[in-house]
């Protein structure tokens, strides 16, 4: 086993800078950072490490004492990170979390591991979105980002090239600047594998905003860990949009490419999309798919309700503009629970821009710089929840062991208003 070792590291294309990383001539941290960087891409047969232009960091969620140790002990061999690095969501609202259920000890913990990493010179984005941020990455950049939904939307919908970042990984590479030269960095491994096909799907379907979590949550089923390609699209398609899809795909399968052929930048034609080769697979996608994978993302045939949850991913300010509109005037029933997740900054904006005010007037709450999926914020009476997302839709049975609805934007409001499940079943019905 010793001489495996040895000839991986052999292997291993270093350069004179990493190995006076790994010498601690750039301090302790560096040359801890650095050591798990070549141990993890001697495990990933790397046969070199490449530079990168920026980070997005995932292990920010306080999920127990494991990641908080590393963190801190990070930040008191003095870490700083040498590329731009934005910080997922965190373990709290710190401002405003005594208004839940959080337990006071587990605030304690998750707030002293924010202070760990906005000690490093990171940026306290405290978003699962950073490609909301002033810091977007854009075509061709090379990146290391953390977070499911973040990696797919770099790597599809802005074309910079990340890996599948695991926590407590992406702040080494944040450190170091520098990254395994594997897997989608590469250009010959972002070729599509998998023709999906939509064009039966009408455009009044295409339309809808629950059109995008919906394919999202069967296409990530249908393709696992392959890379899907999208012909068929009639329609151009928003980030918001793009987004859903994308963070389904990554909740259902292991999605962190797809290519949307006439609409993504790597897809400009179908040959594009698959590098010259011809699909591995194809599929043609039916209504009667898509009916199916919206009835998995709902966990309950109850028109109970007691909380509606947006935000997963963070709401855009485009999205609170939808809101604000659809909410103008009204008002939610007395019984149900409305809220809405961002980051500080996108709320902020909405607030500058008057888009708080109908959702206030409205009875909506909001919650900052984390996410009702990680962190213990719904007191134990808030049992039936729904949502337009189909990530939180996917994974809030097991992770909150709550019933769940899924609908659209307009269907979660109109329920609200309600004070029961409502939907609109118009083209989803056989």
């Amino acid at each position: 086993m010793l001489k495996t070792n040895q000839l991986k590291t052999m292997a291993l294309l270093l350069t004179d800078k990493d190995r006076e990383m790994l010498r601690a001539d750039y301090g302790a941290a560096t040359k801890m950072a650095m050591s798990i960087l070549v141990r993890m891409a001697e495990v990933s047969n790397a046969s070199e490490l490449i530079d990168i232009s920026g980070a997005h960091i995932d292990s920010t969620v306080y999920i127990g004492d494991a990641g908080l140790e590393f963190a801190e002990r990070l930040a008191s061999l003095g870490a700083k990170v040498s590329v731009p690095t934005t910080l997922n969501v965190s373990g709290l609202d710190e401002h405003h979390w005594q208004e839940w259920a959080v337990p006071s000890e587990w605030a304690k913990q998750a707030h002293r591991q924010m202070i760990a990493y906005q000690s490093m010179g990171t940026i306290p984005t405290w978003t699962c979105a950073p490609y909301q941020t002033e810091t977007r990455s854009s075509f061709g950049q090379q990146i290391a980002w953390g977070e499911s939904n973040a990696i797919v939307f770099a790597n599809s919908v802005l074309g910079a090239r990340t890996e599948r970042y695991p926590d407590l990984f992406d702040i080494c590479c944040a450190i170091t600047g520098r990254a395994p030269n594997i897997g989608l960095h590469r250009t010959e491994n972002r070729a599509g594998e998998l023709l999906l096909d939509v064009k039966g799907i009408l455009e009044t379907v295409q339309l809808r905003d629950d059109f995008y979590p919906i394919l999202g949550h069967l296409i990530g089923k249908i393709s696992i860990d392959r890379i899907p390609v999208i012909e068929g699209i009639c329609i151009i398609p928003s980030e918001d949009q793009l987004k859903a899809l994308g963070a389904a795909a990554a909740t259902s399968g292991a999605v962190a490419l797809f290519h949307m052929i006439g609409i993504t930048p790597e897809a400009s034609t179908r040959k594009a999309a698959f590098q010259g080769k011809e699909p591995k697979e194809s599929i043609t996608i039916t209504m009667d798919m898509l009916r199916e994978a919206r009835r998995e993302l709902t966990h309950t045939d109850d028109e109970k309700l007691d909380m509606v949850v947006l935000g997963s991913p963070h709401f855009s300010l485009a999205e609170f503009k939808q809101l604000a509109r659809l909410v103008a005037g009204k008002r939610k029933n007395k019984d149900i629970k409305f809220l809405v997740t961002s980051s500080r900054a996108m709320t902020q904006l909405a607030k500058q821009a008057g888009f708080l005010d109908p959702l206030e007037t409205f009875g909506a709450q909001l919650t900052v710089d984390t996410c009702i999926l990680t962190t213990p914020m719904l007191p134990a009476e808030m049992k039936y929840l729904m949502t337009n997302s189909a990530k939180f839709a996917y994974y809030t049975p097991g992770l909150l062991n709550k019933k769940i609805t899924f609908g659209s934007l307009r269907d979660c409001v109109d329920s609200a208003i309600e004070g029961r499940v409502i939907r609109d079943e118009s083209v989803w019905t056989n």
